[in-house]
């Protein structure tokens, strides 16, 4: 994180916040009457100062630059505010776990909704923020302060924060039901390449498959020096160790419908007792039992999150030319191609696509590269 500046602030907002109220009537009242019409039309110009501005100054504060991107941090009176963890985000409504113990809900300052930004929402799960309470068990949030360990992508346009501040992430797939997708693990390590993120590949319901038929593709994740677990909550496997993993650490579960993450949530801390549902036996898709992205703190200092279903997973601020260097087995071989500017998908002399020929990339692995290299989604 680096701070840019301090003092008053000349802050972007967002465009067409504000709209300015324009006569309806004006052709009925200037109809044959050019000279009025024009001097009306004047007075119904689109300036760059008065209400229609999009520039603000803030008093106080500071801008600086974290994981999500540029942050406005504005100036609070802490005296009258109380930190405290958003546990989840819904609709209008942040439920935050206070210092001094109390779970309230929230809504958020105006300021910090006005601010210009590429976030699609201001506020995630997992953020730290300064709350002003408002009487017993509600409150307005404040400030945001700067995020770490971001875990996001791209949703209309804009990025999706699905939750900040944690320290890795257990990537979700099943053995069966729905069937494995090893290109949407591929996706989450790239992000978690590119966020600095520590991944844990988690392969649920092996007790519906002959566990031998996984090795080949968990020993390519393995020989890249990636952490993955063979887990079934049916007969226990794996469950022990997986838990000494995630002692007194924030860790995110995140995956498609259906691939057990509340399941996993509940063998792991029964205290949970969250939803869950079957898969569909006709689609053999997950049905979406959890609905936004939600803390559990654990009783060791650390926090478990929970996170809807996800059907499709665009990468975030990942430009083509990147994306070989945030594949492990890809990026040693990227400096050795004749063109300093090669893909690596249709050019002669390309190490890479050598490297695949001769077994030292896995072929999977290398379509999966292509994939997301040519921006196609899953």
């Amino acid at each position: 994180m680096s701070k840019k500046k301090k003092g008053k602030l000349r802050a972007d907002f967002r465009k067409n916040h504000q709209s300015r109220a324009r006569n309806n009537d004006l052709t009925r009242r200037f109809t044959g009457d050019s000279d009025a019409a024009g001097d009306e039309a004047g007075r119904e110009r689109v300036s760059g100062k008065g209400g229609l501005t999009r520039k603000k100054t803030i008093a106080g504060g500071e801008v600086v630059e974290d994981a999500s991107g540029t942050m406005v941090l504005p100036e609070i009176d802490r005296d009258q505010c109380v930190q405290g963890r958003v546990l989840r985000v819904q609709g209008l409504v942040s439920t935050v776990l206070t210092d001094e113990g109390r779970t309230r809900a929230c809504a958020t300052r105006q300021l910090l909704k006005q601010l210009s930004t590429e976030l699609r929402h201001v506020v995630a799960a997992g953020d730290n923020v300064w709350v002003r309470p408002e009487g017993e068990q509600e409150g307005i949030i404040e400030r945001v302060e700067p995020r770490h360990g971001v875990l996001s992508r791209t949703s209309r346009g804009r990025r999706h924060l699905i939750v900040v501040n944690v320290d890795q992430v257990l990537i979700v797939v099943s053995a069966a039901q729905p069937r494995l997708k090893p290109n949407l693990i591929d996706r989450y390590l790239v992000t978690c390449e590119q966020a600095g993120l520590s991944p844990i590949v988690c392969i649920t319901k092996t007790d519906l498959v002959d566990r031998a038929d996984l090795m080949p593709i968990t020993g390519v994740y393995d020989q890249m020096g990636y952490d993955v677990r063979l887990i079934s909550v049916v007969d226990g496997q794996g469950i022990e160790p997986l838990k000494e993993s995630l002692a007194g650490k924030e860790t995110v579960l995140t995956g498609q419908s259906g691939v057990g993450k509340s399941t996993l949530l509940n063998a792991i801390d029964p205290a949970l007792s969250l939803r869950v549902q079957t898969v569909s036996t006709e689609t053999d898709k997950g049905r979406h039992t959890t609905t936004t992205a939600e803390l559990y703190p654990t009783g060791d200092g650390g926090y478990l999150v929970d996170t809807p279903g996800i059907r499709q997973f665009q990468l975030w601020d990942v430009i083509p030319e990147e994306v070989a260097g945030l594949f492990r087995d890809i990026r040693p071989f990227v400096s050795k191609c004749r063109y300093a500017d090669c893909t690596h998908t249709h050019e002669e002399f390309c190490a890479v696509k050598d490297a695949v020929a001769d077994g030292w990339i896995d072929a999977r692995r290398y379509e999966s590269y292509v994939q997301i290299q040519a921006g196609d989604d899953v």
